[in-house]
């Protein structure tokens, strides 16, 4: 009796508990269900980009080129604007650096590719055939620096201004720092003030007024005129028969140290062509009160009421 009790309590626990009383209760526990492990994930092969090597890719989003309207379009980013200019790098990165880029971007064959896209040509300037032409010794990386540069700098040239003109153009650069009379390059002004850098050659790639006059005007407009009786009107002569544009040992930056020296280069018999009226027969030059000419000449840029350009 006391058996069959036992046996019906255990018939009933199992019924309300489930298989974890059984177990406790020495009953068999039915094997769990198999499970195939599932395989490992396979490593994902690092990609090499060009920010890994080159820190200017890396802040490439702060130069302008990033933000070329046909780069913006096609949604190119990273090494896709890399390739843009320096074409096809799969090589170069999978030789970790041992095999070039497509296009290097070096010297003429570099500046070919910059006028792809600046290729202005203008009535007085051209980024092919300027002054500065796109030659092996000067190109367009010779003064522009794509990566190196400041971002804030002006066209992304390599240096500032006046430092970078005067790597090849000492001589000038020298006249505008230690001549006692130059001009003192402030307020923003240097030396493409005056100068255009892509400018065709001639006229020492100066650059023109809207009413193409030379740039001295442009500061100096009271030398402008239009005068009654003009002295030099940019056919015989302009500023530069007279002055020194970047710097003199003389006062005004002539470029004699007298007057009557400066002023009979034109005014005189001495020269095969010349441009001016002679002096008449009682100037005599070798009396010091003719030496100065401008003791009575005054109006040496144009007069309104003097031929003669007494006043």
């Amino acid at each position: 009796m006391t058996r069959r009790r036992g046996a019906w309590v255990a018939a009933l626990l199992l019924g309300w508990c489930g298989a974890p009383f059984a177990a406790a209760a020495g009953a068999e526990a039915p094997p769990p269900p198999s499970v195939t492990p599932e395989k490992p994930a396979p490593a994902t092969a690092a990609i090499a980009a060009c920010a890994d090597c080159h820190d200017e890719a890396a802040s490439f989003a702060r130069n302008p080129h990033s933000r070329l309207p046909n780069l913006t379009r096609q949604g190119a980013s990273g090494d896709g604007l890399c390739a843009a200019c320096h074409g096809d790098a799969s090589g170069h990165l999978e030789s970790s650096g041992g095999t070039p880029v497509a296009r290097p971007m070096r010297g003429r064959d570099g500046a070919e590719f910059c006028v792809s896209c600046h290729g202005t040509t203008a009535a007085r300037s051209s980024f092919r055939n300027g002054v500065h032409a796109n030659s092996p010794a000067v190109n367009c990386l010779s003064c522009h620096s794509i990566h190196a540069a400041d971002p804030r700098s002006p066209h992304l040239v390599a240096k500032a201004s006046v430092a970078l003109c005067a790597s090849c153009h000492p001589s000038q650069a020298a006249s505008l720092r230690d001549k006692p009379f130059s001009h003192r390059l402030r307020g923003g002004m240097d030396c493409a003030s005056c100068h255009d850098p892509h400018a065709l050659r001639g006229d020492n790639a100066l650059r023109r007024t809207r009413a193409d006059e030379l740039p001295c005007l442009s500061c100096h407009a009271e030398k402008r005129g239009p005068f009654v009786f003009p002295h030099v009107n940019g056919v015989a002569g302009n500023c530069l028969s007279c002055h020194e544009p970047h710097g003199s040992s003389n006062p005004k930056q002539l470029l004699r140290a007298r007057i009557a020296s400066l002023c009979l280069e034109c005014h005189s018999t001495l020269t095969a062509a010349t441009l001016g009226s002679q002096p008449p027969s009682f100037h005599n030059v070798l009396l010091p009160r003719y030496q100065n000419c401008t003791t009575c000449h005054v109006a040496v840029h144009g007069s309104n009421r003097s031929p003669s350009l007494l006043q």
